[in-house]
């Protein structure tokens, strides 16, 4: 890699993907074409920050685990992180959220990574800093806010547009990208054990709703991520990561709408 490399231009020339008078999609056309497999490969990748699996056994209260399966996900962190960033990478993952950090801490950390990853990548990409935000930015000292399950009932969406939007300008003060929010999921039954995650067993009020914070989040520069899947709060018997026996018309009609309805697009019936 040379320095030539990370050049904003090449003889005072902007290469075709860094020239803001072309449209989005030619540009992303134009990186991809000279980006090789494992550059692209490497843009898929996410490193959990602040979990790094040890390579002697550690006991469970020790883990400082903060969702399901993070030990899993945090397995890569055998690799060292330089040599996990060669290539790229995707995103950083909840440097905020892993541990007792101060605002200032973690805006920080996340500067000091994503000078390391964009040192690495040929092109300067930075990694996407993604963060939970269901009830808040969920970090430490962060407001934390009612769970979902309330905001289904106030039938207000320009309050839950007012939150989400706080909920971004927290984030996007410390560097944070994307917010993991809002879930989506309409209630089916009543047994399973999200309930309380969601907005209700109303796919009109869900949908509402949750565009109302899509609008919100997204007001403050965040991306928001509509979770979890399509069908997921149906599963068989309420268990979670069972399967769905569903018909055609009650997925058309009951779950897709609430996804559908924040991203302004319909889905084809």
């Amino acid at each position: 890699m040379t320095a030539l490399d990370r050049t904003p231009a090449v003889d005072g020339v902007l290469r075709p993907w860094q020239d803001p008078a072309l449209p989005v999609s030619d540009r992303v056309d134009a990186i991809l074409a000279e980006m090789t497999l494992e550059e692209k490969v490497g843009q898929l990748g996410s490193r959990w920050i602040g979990n790094d699996m040890q390579h002697e056994p550690v006991e469970e209260a020790e883990t400082l685990n903060v969702a399901p399966m993070q030990d899993v996900f945090a397995a890569s962190g055998t690799v060292p992180f330089d040599e996990a960033i060669r290539h790229g990478l995707g995103h950083l993952t909840r440097v905020h959220g892993s541990g007792p950090v101060t605002p200032a801490e973690g805006a920080a950390e996340v500067v000091r990574l994503q000078r390391a990853v964009v040192e690495r990548s040929r092109f300067g990409i930075p990694a996407i800093v993604h963060e939970e935000c269901l009830t808040g930015f969920t970090t430490y000292g962060a407001t934390v806010y009612p769970a979902a399950i309330a905001w289904g009932a106030t039938f207000d969406p320009e309050l839950v547009e007012r939150m989400a939007a706080a909920i971004g300008r927290d984030m996007a003060a410390v560097g944070v990208h994307q917010g993991l929010s809002p879930v989506l999921d309409v209630v089916r039954d009543y047994r399973w054990g999200r309930v309380e995650e969601t907005m209700g067993e109303d796919p009109y009020l869900v949908s509402m709703l949750g565009a109302a914070y899509v609008r919100g989040l997204e007001s403050a520069g965040i991306i928001a991520t509509l979770k979890h899947f399509a069908g997921y709060s149906a599963s068989r018997a309420a268990r979670n990561h069972g399967p769905v026996p569903m018909g055609r018309r009650e997925l058309m009609d009951m779950i897709l709408p609430s996804f559908e309805t924040p991203t302004g697009r319909r889905i084809r019936r």
